[in-house]
């Protein structure tokens, strides 16, 4: 990441001289400067109801472990601290410590047994955290893109995988393999978007993995639909259909009815590719009959489906029939839309411009065509613009 602000940047001029604190290591991972980490601090408080503050000044004390006349650290403001270790998931002391480097580790067996230390502490509340975390990310990307928050899943990711390696809790292990599969799904969608397929496929082929660990079925029936988007975009729609197909197949009780739903309306949508109407139209059907009143993923995997996202779906299939009924549809989902759903609202406007060139009003989808490239450029979809090329001067 190039820096933008202000701010001294843990990589670059620094990166000689090894991290003094596990704060600062962390941010380093991070690819941020201080004032960049400093701003997302600030953002993260808001948006979790903390009364923390981080300036980039304070921020590089603590990461030195001391004052500008050389004293120790010492306490840390309660508010600041509990800001920290929402963030990170660690205790701030365990932050302000110094980083202990792996060339140091020369001994293994000392650091298998380290490591199996630290995972002995993740409970229900350390979860719980990194849940938030994922949640936190999700409102990121969907807002800003892959652009912004992509690195910091795959940074999470990392993170959890290797906490899992290490637990010998059968119920935490489940419960770190199913957060695992989660964030490698999100992980998948924000590399298809960005244009990375064969880097999409490898995070789907593991949150499958990881899913099949956790033991339960439904983030497994997940991930694996989620896959065939990326068949979809290599022009495999054939394939995408019998993965959904199949995927359909392996729900039963224990699937959550808005799982059940979004699996028959991503059906849906590769039978649109395949230019099977009756059959992708029936799908949309089940799909509205399934879904719930009460749209909300508590449990199972995570899933963005109610009757705008529906209709967004819905509306995508018949723009690609050439159905005069599409541009009503598609219209009413984005008045409906709400706003901090960047992509999905890039995805309508490039909709828009199909269904309105199909009933030749050309200078409208030019404008919906514009509009989509406009946010495209915004969260670096590469997807949505490759969709955009049908149109001549974009």
């Amino acid at each position: 990441m190039a820096e933008t602000g202000g701010g001294e940047m843990p990589q670059g001029d620094t990166s000689a001289r090894p991290p003094r604190t596990v704060l600062e290591q962390r941010i380093r991972e991070r690819r941020q400067t201080f004032e960049e980490f400093a701003q997302f601090a600030e953002q993260f408080a808001v948006e979790h109801g903390e009364p923390g503050t981080l300036s980039a000044r304070h921020l590089q004390r603590l990461v030195s472990g001391r004052h500008p006349d050389g004293r120790p650290i010492g306490q840390v403001r309660p508010a600041t601290a509990r800001l920290l270790e929402r963030i990170f998931g660690i205790s701030v002391d365990e932050l302000l410590a110094v980083p202990v480097a792996s060339e140091a580790i020369v001994d293994s067996d000392r650091e298998l047994q380290l490591m199996l230390s630290v995972s002995r502490r993740v409970d229900g509340a350390v979860i719980r955290l990194l849940t938030e975390q994922l949640n936190a990310i999700r409102r990121l990307d969907r807002q800003l893109g892959a652009i912004v928050a992509y690195e910091e899943v795959k940074t999470k990711a990392r993170q959890v995988e290797r906490l899992m390696s290490y637990s010998l809790s059968p119920v935490v292990r489940n419960q770190l393999a199913a957060l695992l599969s989660e964030l490698h799904t999100l992980a998948g969608w924000q590399a298809l978007d960005v244009g990375s397929l064969s880097e999409s496929w490898q995070h789907y082929e593991t949150a499958k993995s990881a899913a099949a660990e956790s033991g339960i079925p439904s983030f497994e029936t997940h991930s694996l639909a989620e896959q065939a988007f990326v068949l979809l975009d290599i022009g495999r729609s054939g394939d995408a259909v019998d993965v959904l197909a199949y995927a359909r197949t392996r729900t039963d009780d224990s699937c959550s009815r808005l799982v059940r739903a979004w699996l028959a309306a991503a059906h849906g949508e590769a039978l649109a590719a395949k230019s099977m109407r009756s059959e992708s139209l029936c799908a949309f059907d089940e799909a509205e009959i399934l879904l719930p009143a009460d749209s909300t993923s508590a449990d199972g995997p995570y899933v963005v489906l109610d009757s705008i996202h529906l209709a967004r779906w819905r509306g995508h299939a018949l723009a690609r029939f050439g159905d005069a009924s599409a541009v009503d549809v598609l219209s009413g989902a984005l008045d409906r839309l709400d706003p901090s759903f960047t992509r999905a609202a890039t995805a309508l406007h490039v909709d828009l411009a199909t269904a309105f060139a199909v009933l030749g009003e050309h200078a409208e989808a030019r404008i919906q065509a514009c509009r989509a490239v406009e946010l495209a450029d915004q969260i670096g979809s590469k997807r949505q613009k490759r969709r955009l090329r049908i149109f001549n001067g974009l």
